[in-house]
């Protein structure tokens, strides 16, 4: 288990994804745990315009596989990433 990465650390770790399914834990605002399967990189059901959390560089948007919409992530919060051979845990 690994100290906190920065933002941008967890941020290229989850781009690096590259549109692939992945697990992530993290802690939701209200304090409970989350586990959610979801990808990056979809743009099917978007119109294009911009997110209205973009000018948030802690939260990333990803689409839920389970409850098949687009969810926001806490970077601040993740506990857990995995991908494939990826399997990344920080304290939290």
């Amino acid at each position: 288990m690994e100290h906190v990465a920065t933002i941008s650390q967890m941020r290229n770790l989850l781009d690096s994804t590259a549109g692939k399914i992945f697990s992530v834990t993290f802690v939701k605002k209200d304090g409970t745990v989350r586990d959610m399967v979801c990808r990056n990189e979809v743009t099917k059901g978007t119109s294009g315009g911009v997110a209205g959390h973009a000018h948030k560089e802690e939260l990333y948007t990803v689409y839920d596989i389970q409850a098949q919409g687009f969810r926001c992530v806490n970077l601040t919060t993740v506990k857990r990433i995995k991908c494939g051979e990826l399997n990344k845990e920080w304290y939290v």
